[in-house]
């Protein structure tokens, strides 16, 4: 018998470094598909998933600040780059039969934008995929912060944020394999300690609306399914 899922309707934020896998320019059509296959697995159980997309790191780290280009030109073209990861993901998506529609992730208060976002939610209740194209262009307003404003006007269970590695670490683990994982933690834990999560601006706009966010690795075979069980290796940065 089949666990049942904890958290049921989430918003799941890609950085472009997740796309990127072990690359160091572009994304890796490989790890687009194998998360692809992820979100696949989380529907077939049940699960409504929206998936916001960041990008800008690959433009704005490589071919920007390299330069000696300005943030704007990088936000900019960062926003590019997000569209050209969401389509990709979609396409993904749509071969391994799962329908996918790519969306705005900005939220403009608007007639028009509260339009969208209801018919994001019925498509997500009928069984799509919502795929957010996150770039924002504003240097004071990231992606994450964008996806985060989402997870609460959708009401989603849970907002969670898909890294490589299986959760939050006291240090790089990569750098030190002897650093502490945290099973949770709260939201003033992670500015006093400073630790890299999240944009802090989306991690309160999330606690201060009750929506837990999760972090764990999407590079880990069947992670998605697995933390919506609550049977896999994550960090929930609660209250």
């Amino acid at each position: 018998m089949t666990k049942p899922l904890r958290w049921k309707r989430v918003l799941l934020k890609l950085s472009g470094e997740a796309l990127m896998g072990s690359q160091t320019f572009g994304i890796d059509p490989t790890v687009v598909e194998r998360i692809a296959k992820e979100i696949a697995d989380a529907v077939a159980l049940g699960a409504q998933v929206g998936v916001v997309v960041g990008g800008g790191n690959i433009f704005r780290g490589v071919a920007v600040a390299a330069k000696g280009g300005n943030r704007v030109t990088g936000d900019h073209m960062g926003m590019l780059a997000t569209i050209m990861n969401s389509l990709t993901l979609a396409d993904a998506l749509r071969r391994v039969k799962v329908p996918a529609r790519v969306l705005s992730a900005v939220p403009v208060p608007s007639i028009c934008e509260t339009f969208s976002q209801r018919v994001a939610e019925r498509y997500m209740e009928d069984g799509d995929v919502i795929v957010f194209a996150g770039g924002t262009g504003n240097p004071f307003f990231t992606t994450d912060s964008g996806a985060a404003l989402r997870a609460v006007e959708m009401k989603c269970d849970a907002f969670l944020k898909g890294t490589q590695v299986d959760g939050v670490y006291s240090e790089d683990p990569k750098v030190n394999p002897d650093a502490e994982r945290y099973d949770a933690l709260s939201y003033e834990e992670v500015i006093k300690r400073d630790l890299k999560v999240m944009d802090t601006t989306a991690i309160a706009l999330a606690r201060d609306n009750s929506v837990p966010v999760i972090v764990f690795s999407i590079h880990s075979p069947g992670s998605l399914v697995s933390v919506l069980q609550e049977s896999g290796l994550y960090t929930v940065v609660g209250a």
